[in-house]
């Protein structure tokens, strides 16, 4: 089966798995469900190219357990922030929903299936490594294979540490600075960038692999200027004013590094 035969039943299984998340989403009114199953639905593709690509079975195996682990794993992690604050709707969602008010159910359904799409764009380095005939791992997947494991590691690393930082009453209403969150304001976002960077290296062992790195470059325009951190920062400064200010000051807001001095201490 060749790699747009693989994306386009990819596309049909999303574009049902999307619209029945959007049922459920009406139904309980929280659309915020949409970003549970849009780390999910990556696990069901990466296992069908694995049953139905013509390569190598051991190498479509070990893509398929690549992302399987990370979409499940984010998806979890999703799953309980979101449902954490239901019946309330996350901040983005609820803005909308009264932008798109009276229409926002159905404007949601096609919402929905933009994410559907934006997931299928993204599955093409595992459509081309599950076309890929040698038997063994060449370099790229090899130093990608490696980069997966930096990626997962930080990126559950960076969660974990907010989780709990969430969940001692003696940080209600403080700012996380503690490990990861120390270096960068969103460290999270930093190794799931790093992740799509080690599926797209990954893929260059492949015939036309390097297709494939049009994924991490629209991962980091959408994190950088669009859903990402902008939303992310301008929230984050409507509720922690000039503390937040502060940790713009001195802190990375992507690649983790060493702390700035801020203005305000150079003074002193």
């Amino acid at each position: 089966m060749s790699v747009f035969a693989l994306l386009a039943l990819a596309a049909v299984m999303t574009a049902l798995l999307m619209g029945t998340v959007w049922v459920v989403a009406v139904r309980i009114r929280n659309a915020g469900i949409v970003d549970i199953a849009w780390a999910a639905s990556f696990a069901p593709i990466a296992l069908l190219f694995a049953a139905l690509g013509p390569g190598a079975p051991p190498r479509r195996l070990l893509v398929a357990l690549m992302v399987s682990a990370w979409s499940l794993r984010l998806a979890t992690y999703l799953y309980r922030r979101v449902m954490g604050h239901h019946p309330v709707e996350d901040t983005r969602y609820q803005d909308l929903r009264a932008r798109w008010a009276p229409n926002a159910d159905a404007r949601f359904f096609w919402f929905f299936q933009v994410q559907a799409l934006a997931v299928v764009a993204l599955s093409v380095p595992f459509a081309l490594t599950a076309t890929n005939p040698e038997p063994s791992l060449g370099p790229f997947e090899w130093a990608g294979l490696l980069l997966w494991f930096i990626a997962v590691a930080g990126e559950a690393t960076a969660d974990r540490q907010l989780e709990l930082f969430k969940a001692d009453p003696q940080n209600v209403g403080r700012l996380c600075e503690v490990g990861l969150w120390n270096y960068s304001r969103h460290p999270n976002y930093f190794f799931e960038w790093l992740a799509w960077c080690a599926y797209a290296l990954f893929a260059l062992d492949s015939p036309w692999g390097w297709v494939a790195l049009y994924c991490p470059a629209v991962m980091l325009y959408l994190l950088l200027r669009v859903t990402g951190i902008p939303a992310l920062e301008e929230a984050a400064v409507r509720r922690r004013g000039s503390a937040y200010r502060r940790y713009q000051q001195t802190t990375s807001a992507f690649v983790p590094w060493i702390k700035r001095r801020s203005p305000s201490d150079v003074a002193r």
